[in-house]
């Protein structure tokens, strides 16, 4: 059991969302205190953490052809580097330097060791150049292939948790979070996107080449990237001060979609209301032209299958459950993948809240239905620390979903909801653990919820129903919104 977990402060604070000073300092002493993953320890390097990462690839999709070079920025930890660790797979290698000098290097088993001429000084900047060439596959994992995956048509990337490797050098630990550039080129027929804003898109003869910039503080496994023949739509006006908002499908595929996501400008308004500002420059959604088991966030960017587009709104709750991620997941980070709860408890739980204020069932109906279906399975799963081997498992999304609102019925509406606004905003851009959330909690609690989450967080037994919250009225959509080309 993680001792943090006792910590109380009590009352609420007159300022719970926190600065964004207290923030970037939480955010760099997590990941300067996060030592490896304990579920993927071949994954990552603690001894450093990137700050930027300048990627300029080139991709033949025919062939499957990808050829790239890395300008990876970072900065030393507490101790010398005379040598460092990079995660890629089996490509073949062009050179390495740092610090513009050619560096010695072994790369084998999906690990790019480094050896620079001169050791690197403890708290030092650093960095370091890296050309690789070949053809990218997914890397093997206990859920199947993951990252780089050849369509028939395109290319895409779906990395968590462990798959960006498949497609580039990075520190592959959720905790080192860093700015991205990439700068992609493909034939002209194909259209790349990526998370973050368009810089620039120039054609020469029959390629083109699409740079994206991501200026906010992203994991390695957040790193979307979809290669295909795409409409690209407008969702929605967003209007002065709005979050831009687009889609990129198939377009035969465009009158299903423009009623599946025709509520997405919506729920952007109401998680808004409930979270906070969104917290990147826009969003983008994707569909393929095949069929994914799951859609998949990356950071300001979702992917979905064509399965998950029907006409008829039958994916709705995936549609609110991936833009949630960018506030759960994607902004507030975990620092290893024990805490993957709070990513996928507070996703779960943004569905609950869509439906309870789009006129469908509401969070306590929906909470009683992931209860008794719990009942009926092992319970022993335990949030905090579930393994890896379940850390996927379809119990710690309900679990994590019923967690919340046993908090949310514990605290009652008003500071409930404060206190959620509080942890997106204070942790915006960071990574963080259970204690922290544990402690933040108690931050607006009446009295210290210890017993709430030893039972719900920590404990494996199922704890009873929560107490249903009082019944208000609900605002079901006027409109069904709309979808723009």
């Amino acid at each position: 059991m993680n001792a943090g977990h006792s910590e109380s402060m009590g009352g609420v604070p007159a300022d719970p969302s926190g600065s964004a000073a207290q923030g970037a300092e939480a955010a760099v002493a997590v990941q300067q205190a996060a030592g490896s993953d304990p579920y993927f320890p071949d994954h990552g390097d603690a001894r450093y953490r990137v700050h930027r990462y300048e990627l300029a690839l080139d991709y033949r999709p025919a062939p499957n052809r990808l050829a790239g070079s890395a300008r990876i920025n970072a900065i030393a930890g507490r101790s010398p580097l005379a040598e460092f660790m990079l995660n890629l797979s089996d490509f073949k290698i062009g050179r390495v330097r740092v610090d513009g000098r050619p560096a010695h290097y072994t790369h084998r088993g999906g690990k790019l060791r480094v050896r620079p001429a001169k050791s690197v000084r403890s708290g030092a900047a650093f960095t370091v150049e890296v050309h690789w060439s070949g053809n990218p596959k997914p890397v093997h994992s206990p859920w199947g292939g993951l990252g780089w995956e050849e369509l028939e048509d395109g290319a895409l990337v779906a990395s968590q948790p462990i798959g960006a490797p498949s497609w580039y050098p990075c520190n592959d630990r959720p905790a080192d979070k860093a700015s991205y550039q990439i700068s992609i080129t493909t034939p002209s027929a194909y259209a790349v996107v990526a998370g973050g804003r368009l810089l620039t898109r120039t054609t020469k003869a029959s390629t083109t080449t699409w740079v994206y910039e991501q200026a906010a503080p992203t994991s390695s496994y957040l790193v979307g990237l979809s290669i295909g023949k795409y409409q690209t739509v407008l969702l929605g006006d967003p209007g002065p001060g709005g979050v831009p908002q687009h889609g990129h499908i198939p377009a035969h595929l465009l009158p299903e979609f423009s009623r599946d996501f025709a509520r997405q400008p919506q729920m952007m308004e109401l998680f808004q209301e409930l979270f906070g500002p969104y917290p990147f420059d826009e969003y983008a959604v994707v569909v393929t032209e095949e069929e994914l088991d799951v859609p998949v966030e990356a950071q300001g960017l979702s992917l979905f299958g064509a399965n998950h587009v029907d006409g008829a709104r039958g994916w709705e709750r995936l549609v609110a459950h991936e833009l949630a991620h960018q506030w759960f997941g994607n902004s507030v980070s975990i620092a290893d993948w024990r805490h993957i709860w709070l990513n996928e408890g507070f996703a779960k739980y943004a569905e609950w809240l869509w439906s309870e204020r789009s006129g469908g069932r509401t969070a306590q109906q929906l909470a009683a239905a992931a209860h008794r279906l719990l009942s009926s399975l092992p319970q022993d799963l335990r949030l905090a620390d579930p393994g890896r081997k379940s850390m996927f498992d379809d119990r710690l999304y309900e679990r994590g979903g019923l967690t919340v609102h046993a908090l949310r019925c514990a605290m009652g509406d008003e500071a409930f909801f404060r206190m959620l606004r509080g942890w997106a905003g204070l942790h915006r851009g960071g990574a963080v653990t259970t204690s922290t959330f544990t402690a933040h909690v108690n931050r607006f609690a009446d009295e210290p919820l210890n017993g709430l989450f030893d039972a719900w967080v920590y404990g494996a037994a199922l704890p009873a129903l929560p107490t249903a919250i009082p019944a208000r009225p609900t605002h079901p959509p006027t409109n069904t919104g709309t979808v723009q080309p």
